[in-house]
């Protein structure tokens, strides 16, 4: 082996089998290391992937409708009407002055009853509830 008797060989032999130790405990204590972060990055890893995955098929996704959307407008198609925006804003508008109807009835009926209660007095009269003395 390498360095097995040191004493008998020459300087720059010794240096050479001192680095040559030095490589091969620093490869063999890299290689537990490097073993040791492979097995880490190989747990952690699988989520990473499976988000990383998603994300590139979404921005693929979005990549793909504007590239057709592009196409049909150099070919001169319009784009197809959103029936979904359409439809839901109808039907919010449609609940919306539902509740504003509601409001106005329930209020205009308070306001009836309101109405019931004052007496009204005509200041013209002179036999009138309220009578001026003159």
């Amino acid at each position: 082996m390498f360095g097995s008797n040191l004493l008998d060989r020459s300087k720059p032999e010794r240096i050479t089998d001192q680095a040559w130790q030095h490589l091969v405990s620093a490869v063999s204590s890299a290689s537990d290391s490097v073993r040791d972060t492979a097995r880490s990055a190989r747990r952690g890893g699988s989520g990473f992937a499976d988000e990383a995955g998603d994300l590139v098929g979404s921005a693929a996704d979005e990549a793909r409708r504007r590239a057709t959307q592009a196409f049909d407008a150099l070919a001169g198609r319009r784009p197809a009407l959103p029936w979904t925006l359409l439809i839901g804003a109808t039907l919010v508008g449609a609940a919306i002055g539902w509740a504003a109807g509601t409001a106005a009835r329930a209020a205009g009926s308070r306001g009836d009853r309101a109405m019931d209660d004052i007496e009204f007095v005509d200041v013209d009269r002179p036999n009138s509830p309220v009578g001026l003395d003159g």
